[in-house]
């Protein structure tokens, strides 16, 4: 299990990376493909072409953290992202899925419980997923 602060985002690069790049590689690619701020302390997850590998890159403060995971058997399933997209975001429960070998695709959340009278946009995420 992940216990990971509210304000850590985690994005999931949306395409293959080369496995044999390392901390500097990636930070590169952090900050060129995503576009994203390498020291913001979020994590950047990376899989390999043929989804049996992640990295995940992270900024501690004092240095960078490289996770790197590798299946024996079977493949990550990735979740279903825009053709468009550079990335898409994760909450700590679907890394952990992702990581365990879960289809996060075909999960489904179930409606949150709102406050009668209270609007979805006042908690700043919707009823529905």
């Amino acid at each position: 299990m992940l216990l990971l602060p509210r304000a850590v985002r985690i994005h999931l690069a949306a395409a293959p990376v080369d496995m044999r790049k390392s901390i500097d590689g990636l930070f590169v690619h952090v900050q060129r493909v995503l576009v994203a701020d390498a020291y913001s302390g979020h994590l950047f997850v990376f899989v390999s072409k043929r989804r049996d590998k992640v990295k995940v890159l992270a900024w501690d403060g004092g240095g960078f953290l490289l996770l790197y995971k590798r299946l024996e058997a079977g493949r990550f399933r990735m979740p279903v992202v825009a053709d468009d997209a550079t990335s898409v975001q994760l909450d700590s429960t679907q890394l952990a899925m992702l990581l365990d070998g879960i289809d996060v695709s075909r999960v489904r959340r179930p409606v949150q419980w709102q406050p009668p009278g209270q609007p979805a946009e006042s908690q700043g995420t919707s009823s529905r997923r």
